[in-house]
């Protein structure tokens, strides 16, 4: 017993003297110390991961509004009611006075209509679409302190669908421009005016297309597309950015239903101003003409014409005595510039024309027979005769 006592000693003593000597020389062998480093590292690199950082409070996302530009505009949006005289077609039977005891006189109807407009002068003046006051024998024009007026037509300019017309309410709330060559492709644009009579309300969305032309729609066109819900009710509205600047007028919408399926069309502000300085100016709108009849330029055509990239608008025929004529232009050049600006296809070319002051030369350019030519152009004015 005694020695077996003596040997459990013995080896506790030695197991002790070891355990001592390992602690002392070095404890990174010992496994506690061990587990102990493994648990330090892991603390490390959870305080040097932000990702797995348990914060205190988090932080609540700021919240986007865009209540500034939209009270800036709405001043200057105002709703329009019109209404004119329709008369039916008569029957030949109503010409008989026996006729007319059992069915009454056929006394003409009054059809009303609803649009928007937008205050672009303290002096009254009201930017809208043509087809919201065409042919009105009434207009009256509802502004969004509540006050209503009684408005006239001082002039219209069927091309681009624009129209302006005039209340006397002494000074008004009105719109700043905006830059429109600074507008792009996704920015973010609020379309107010009156959808179905309901009051003015205000819808967002991008700007989902540029120069969107050949549509059919107006015989000058140039429209900005977008997204943000456009009804009947919101012709001759606002189209503003963030700022609450006018960007464009809106003239129309795509729909197979009548109401808004996110496709939708307004005039840029810069054919706006244009339109209606010349109507307020003049009471009528003065455009450039040529003279001549194009199409675009296929890339087929231009790699017959030799001339690479596919660009300009080829003259498909020019009009005897015409500016076109008296300068040199022939059928089958192809027109590459007019002034400093590029021709891309026919419908800017109309464009870029339309734009020029009557009786002003102008530089162009052409490709005929593999060569550039260049050619002094008096600008003609546009006959009505040309005008849709």
């Amino acid at each position: 017993m005694k020695k077996l006592w003596l040997i459990f000693a013995q080896t506790t003593t030695i197991g002790l003297a070891i355990w001592f000597l390992l602690t002392l020389l070095n404890p990174a062998w010992l496994p506690v110390n061990k587990a102990r480093e493994v648990i330090t590292l892991r603390e490390s690199n959870r305080a040097s991961a932000p990702v797995a950082s348990m914060p205190t409070r988090e932080t609540p996302p700021l919240a986007v509004s865009f209540s500034a530009g939209a009270r800036k505009a709405m001043p200057a949006v105002v709703n329009i009611y019109t209404s004119k005289e329709v008369r039916s077609p008569r029957h030949p039977m109503l010409n008989d006075p026996f006729f007319r005891k059992f069915f009454g006189n056929d006394d003409p109807q009054r059809a009303s209509s609803l649009g928007s407009g937008v205050i672009v002068s303290e002096q009254g003046y009201i930017v809208t679409n043509n087809h919201v006051v065409e042919s009105a024998d009434e207009i009256e024009v509802a502004l969004a302190d509540g006050r209503t007026a009684d408005a006239r037509v001082v002039g219209a300019d069927p091309d681009t669908d624009l129209a302006v017309i005039k209340v006397e309410e002494g000074k008004l709330p009105t719109i700043s421009f905006a830059d429109v060559d600074k507008v792009q492709i996704g920015d973010v644009v609020l379309a107010i005016g009156n959808p179905f009579g309901v009051g003015q309300t205000v819808t967002m969305g991008i700007v989902s297309a540029l120069g969107r032309s050949q549509l059919g729609i107006n015989t000058f066109e140039n429209f900005i597309q977008t997204d943000a819900p456009i009804n009947p009710g919101n012709s001759g509205g606002a189209l503003v950015d963030t700022q609450g600047s006018l960007v464009g007028i809106n003239a129309a919408i795509y729909s197979q239903s009548g109401g808004s399926l996110g496709i939708g069309f307004a005039i840029p502000a810069t054919t706006v101003r244009q339109v209606m300085e010349a109507i307020i100016k003049d009471g009528k709108v003065t455009r450039g003409w040529l003279g001549v009849e194009a199409q675009d330029v296929t890339p087929e055509l231009a790699a017959s014409f030799k001339l690479m990239p596919a660009h300009g608008a080829l003259i498909a025929g020019v009009v005897r005595g015409s500016p076109a004529d008296k300068s040199g232009i022939r059928p089958g050049d192809i027109l590459l510039t007019v002034g400093k600006k590029d021709v891309r296809d026919s419908s800017g070319m109309l464009n870029q024309i339309a734009e020029l002051k009557p009786e002003d030369t102008v530089e162009m350019h052409v490709f005929r027979n593999g060569k550039d030519l260049t050619l002094q152009v008096k600008v003609g004015k546009r006959p009505k005769l040309a005008q849709r």
